[in-house]
C-alpha cells in the first residue's frame, strides 16, 4: 500500500511532535518531514514531494498566508490548515480557504498535547480527504479580469421573486469557496437562501460576515427564529442544525442542538429534510463539493416533495463525494459546473415563475 506522505509545518515543537505522532500512528500515512517555518518547508517540499501539507496559520519568518498564496500559484498541492479557535484565527482561516487550502483543524484551547491526540480521528480524516482532493492552480491577481469574464458565461436572470421561493444549499470540504462563488452571482432580490456548510463553531460567523461583504445579497449566521426574506441568506451556525419551518404564511429559521446526523452538526440532511417537509416544490436544492454522503438522502426527500435539485459536477468539485452520492440515488435533476449553477437556478425560477408555488 502506498502511504500518504505528509509534511508538517508549525512553529511549535510541541504541535510538530504531536502531529507527527498522530500521522505516523496510521497505517496509510507517514510523516516525511517537519518544518518550523515556511522557509524550511520550501526546501523540504522539493526534497520529499509530499502528498499533503499541514500548515499553521501564523508562522515566523514568512506569514503562513503569504506562503500558502505562493505555494498555490507555483506548486499547487493539498494543504490542511492548523488554526487557533480565535476571532483572528477564524478570519485568517477563511482567507486560507480562499487561497486554496482544502480544509482546516483547530488547535485545542487547553491541554494541547492531550487535546490534539483526542483529535486524532478528525485530523487523519481531513488528511485523507485532502490527499484525494482536486487541486487547481490559483490564478495570479492579475488574472482576476479573466475570472470575471469566465463567470459572465453564466448570466444570471433576474425574475420577479417571491418569499415563497427558496434556495437550499449544502456543502462540506471545499464548500466555503464554492458557496462564495455561487452566492456572488445572485441578484439582490433572489429568493431567500438557507445554507449548511460543515464547519465548527467559532468559524461560521466569520464566514457569513465575509460573504456578506462580497455578495449583493445579505448573508448572516442564523440566530434561529428569523423570517426568511428574499435577498437574504442564513448560514447554519457551527453548533446547531439549521431547519426551515413555517409560521402561518411565512418561512422561518429554526436551530436545533440535537445529536449529529451523519457525524455532522450542522447536517445537510437535517436542512434538506426540513425543506422537503415545509417547502416542497417551492424550493430548489443545491448540493456542492464535499466528502461523504450527508445531504443525499435529504435531497431525495426534497425531490419526492416536488423540489428541483441541482448538483455540482465532478470536474469543478474539490471533493466529489456529496454530489456524487446525491446523483447516484437519483436525487438530482441537473448537474453542472459550479460557475453555471447560479444561472441555471435563476433560469429555473424565471421559467417556472407562473406556476402555482404553494404547497
Amino acid at each position: 500500500m502506498t502511504k500518504i506522505k505528509v509534511l508538517i509545518v508549525d512553529d511549535s515543537a510541541l504541535i510538530r511532535g504531536v502531529m507527527k505522532e498522530i500521522v505516523n500512528s496510521q497505517p496509510d500515512m507517514e510523516v516525511v518531514g517537519v518544518a518550523p517555518d515556511p522557509l524550511a518547508a520550501r526546501d523540504l517540499i522539493k526534497q520529499t514531494n509530499p502528498d499533503v501539507l499541514t500548515l499553521d496559520v501564523e508562522m515566523p519568518k514568512m506569514d503562513g498566508l503569504e506562503f500558502l498564496e505562493k505555494l498555490m500559484r507555483l506548486r499547487p498541492m493539498p494543504v490542511v490548515m492548523v488554526s487557533s479557535l480565535t476571532e483572528r484565527g477564524s478570519e485568517i482561516t477563511m482567507r486560507a480557504l480562499e487561497l486554496g487550502a482544502v480544509d482546516f483543524v483547530t488547535k485545542p484551547k487547553i491541554s494541547i498535547q492531550s487535546g490534539m491526540l483526542e483529535y486524532t480521528d478528525l485530523i487523519v480524516e481531513k488528511i485523507r480527504i485532502a490527499a484525494r482532493a482536486r487541486i487547481k492552480p490559483r490564478p495570479h491577481p492579475s488574472s482576476a479580469a479573466g475570472q470575471a469574464a469566465r463567470l459572465e458565461l453564466a448570466p444570471v436572470r433576474n425574475p420577479l421573486t417571491s418569499s415563497e421561493k427558496l434556495i437550499i444549499i449544502g456543502a462540506s470540504t471545499g464548500g466555503t469557496e464554492a458557496i462564495k462563488d455561487f452566492l456572488i452571482q445572485l441578484p439582490s432580490d433572489c429568493p431567500g437562501i438557507l445554507i449548511t456548510q460543515h464547519m465548527p463553531e467559532g468559524f461560521t460567523r466569520s464566514f457569513a460576515d465575509r460573504l456578506d461583504k462580497l455578495c449583493k445579497i445579505s448573508v448572516k449566521e442564523s440566530e434561529g427564529g428569523e423570517r426568511v426574506l428574499p435577498g437574504h441568506a442564513y448560514l447554519a451556525p457551527g453548533h446547531s442544525h439549521l431547519l426551515l419551518v413555517r409560521s402561518g404564511a411565512n418561512y422561518m429559521t429554526k436551530l436545533d442542538q440535537g445529536p449529529p446526523v451523519n457525524r455532522h452538526r450542522p447536517s445537510v440532511d437535517v436542512l434538506f429534510n426540513s425543506a422537503a417537509a415545509n417547502a416542497g416544490k417551492n424550493a430548489v436544492g443545491v448540493i456542492l463539493t464535499g466528502m461523504g454522503r450527508d445531504g443525499a438522502a435529504g435531497m431525495l426527500e426534497m425531490k419526492k416533495a416536488g423540489a428541483y435539485n441541482v448538483a455540482q459536477d465532478e470536474a469543478s468539485c474539490v471533493v466529489f463525494g456529496m454530489p456524487k452520492e446525491a446523483i447516484a440515488i437519483g436525487a438530482t435533476h441537473d448537474v453542472g459546473p459550479l460557475y453555471e449553477l447560479p444561472g441555471r437556478v435563476m433560469q429555473f425560477f424565471a421559467t417556472h415563475g407562473n406556476r402555482a408555488m404553494r404547497v
